[in-house]
């Protein structure tokens, strides 16, 4: 079972506004304010970047949760999904000679899959850059402006003549978001033993019952639920008439979702606060006195707390209604 951490939480982020001793630039400047006033906390670019990674693992289809299994054109293709994906979420306006225009000003969205690895074409310089970084590895993410200057450029090392940002350029960078919380593709953070066990059935409910065994007290995202279920119906898998709701009653343990009567089972038993779409399973045990100060929830009339290992299993209550 996992353990939860206040590492796991994805905290309200607040923005990077370092002003560094640079000549200021008053269109990066307009720029930077635009999109702060649409964003303050980062959460509109957390969630596009999560969107944009989960829509190229495709898992539902694929059962993909890892990068390295995308095939080279996919990753390719990435830098243009996040262009898009942040497009739909903004409503950038389209730029005449670069991808947007943002508080009247030509910008050029570049995304990297390493750490300051944005590919700059020649039509490209001199015009200002949004940048994007992502790490689903890492659960991080970044973005920043910068003026592709071209005493801020490495020489073209490829066919194209594109070039990157030198120690300069990376400097100049700035970030409004830095290192970021993204949220956690559960997947990656569980033991190879359990991905296995998971994924040896051929049964898509039987794999979403696994993943609640196994990955106890931590946020699981629908994008990982889908992942696991490889079905189309398979937010059904997680719910009561035969999901793992009521197939892992027997077992001590709940399923819970994002709904206010949920949270507040979680909160009693000093759980993390679900978001839309989430859910998080417990195994749970009667609370008795002799058991000290453990925290308890009520469920139908009785009073119930996390189990402690070694304690045997026994059957659980429904959740409140939702």
């Amino acid at each position: 079972m996992l353990g939860y951490t206040l590492a796991d939480e994805i905290p309200a982020y607040q923005p990077t506004l370092r002003l560094e001793e640079r000549p200021q630039d008053a269109e990066l400047e307009a720029v930077a304010a635009a999109i702060l006033n649409l964003d303050p906390n980062g959460g509109r670019f957390s969630s596009a970047v999560r969107r944009t990674i989960d829509m190229l693992l495709d898992g539902q289809h694929t059962g993909r949760f890892r990068w390295g299994q995308l095939f080279k054109t996919e990753k390719t293709h990435a830098g243009t999904l996040i262009e898009i994906n942040l497009q739909r979420e903004f409503v950038f306006g389209d730029g005449l000679r670069m991808d947007y225009k943002i508080a009247g000003c030509e910008v050029d969205c570049k995304f990297s899959q390493s750490r300051a690895g944005w590919m700059i074409p020649p039509e490209a310089v001199g015009e200002l850059l949004l940048v994007v970084w992502a790490s689903d590895e890492e659960s991080l993410w970044s973005v920043g402006l910068v003026r592709a200057l071209p005493e801020l450029l490495n020489a073209g090392g490829n066919r194209d003549a594109k070039r990157t940002l030198n120690n300069r350029g990376r400097q100049a960078v700035r970030w409004l978001f830095r290192d970021a919380p993204l949220q956690q593709n559960i997947l990656l953070r569980l033991p190879p033993g359990d991905i296995k066990a998971i994924f040896s059935s051929q049964s898509g409910q039987q794999r979403v019952d696994e993943l609640f065994i196994r990955a106890q007290g931590v946020r699981i995202s629908r994008a990982v639920v889908a992942t696991v279920a490889m079905q189309e119906d398979y937010m059904k898998r997680v719910r009561y008439n035969g999901g793992s709701r009521s197939r892992l009653q027997h077992r001590g343990i709940v399923v819970l979702g994002h709904y206010a009567n949920h949270n507040r089972v979680g909160r009693s038993l000093e759980l993390p606060e679900l978001r839309s779409g989430e859910s998080m399973s417990a195994r749970l045990v009667k609370w008795k006195p002799e058991r000290g100060g453990r925290q308890w929830a009520e469920l139908d009339g009785q009073r119930w707390t996390l189990a402690a290992q070694g304690d045997p299993e026994e059957p659980v209550p429904k959740l409140p209604e939702v």
